[in-house]
């Protein structure tokens, strides 16, 4: 049997360079050629070592969905709901806006370039998204058996309009605003929380 070369790059590695090539540009707006260029590799390792380009974008997503439930988790752990939403809110603020890497979430600019033949990455994205915002309605829920929300509170709309406020955040990040205008959405955002 005959034994391949071995593999010159960090797979993990070239890995974060493919998922911010995707976030820069989306699914579709993402050439092999900017793949390859930004990982360090050239074509056919890039389809040894990940597939084609869709399983790419899978595991690109994959990654950066394991960092951002990480830290939804510990955000979700605060003593109040009240706090939870607050923390996911200014959390989705400062990191929509951090100059280190692309601004707005991978989620929201990836489906800005999936076309209609896209079906896959559309499906892939939404299912990234409800996950989220099924950890969110679940806290929710706590916190109206716990007595925390009133009675009447629905944690589903709830969790909605709070995925939809962050989503609207990373918009508007990507569009330029500031962390202190996304800051300010927030302010707003936590106006309506129930009573």
């Amino acid at each position: 049997m005959a034994v391949g070369r071995p593999r010159s790059f960090c797979k993990d590695q070239a890995l974060d360079r493919a998922l911010e090539v995707f976030w820069r540009k989306g699914f579709e707006g993402a050439s092999i050629c900017d793949l390859t260029e930004a990982m360090g590799i050239n074509p056919p390792s890039l389809y040894s070592a990940f597939g084609n380009k869709e399983q790419l974008f899978r595991q690109a997503l994959d990654r950066y969905a394991e960092v951002y439930a990480k830290r939804r988790r510990e955000i979700l752990a605060a003593p109040s709901a009240r706090e939870a939403m607050e923390g996911l809110l200014r959390d989705a603020a400062r990191s929509l806006t951090d100059k280190s890497r692309p601004v707005g979430c991978l989620y929201v600019q990836a489906i800005a370039g999936a076309s209609e033949h896209a079906a896959c990455i559309r499906e892939m994205l939404k299912s990234k998204r409800e996950d989220s915002e099924r950890e969110i309605r679940d806290r929710l829920r706590r916190a109206r058996a716990e007595g925390e929300l009133p009675k009447e509170a629905d944690p589903a709309a709830l969790a909605r309009y709070i995925t939809t406020v962050a989503q609207g955040m990373s918009v508007q990040a990507a569009g330029g605003a500031t962390r202190k205008e996304l800051d300010r959405v927030v302010d707003l955002a936590l106006g309506a929380w129930p009573a």
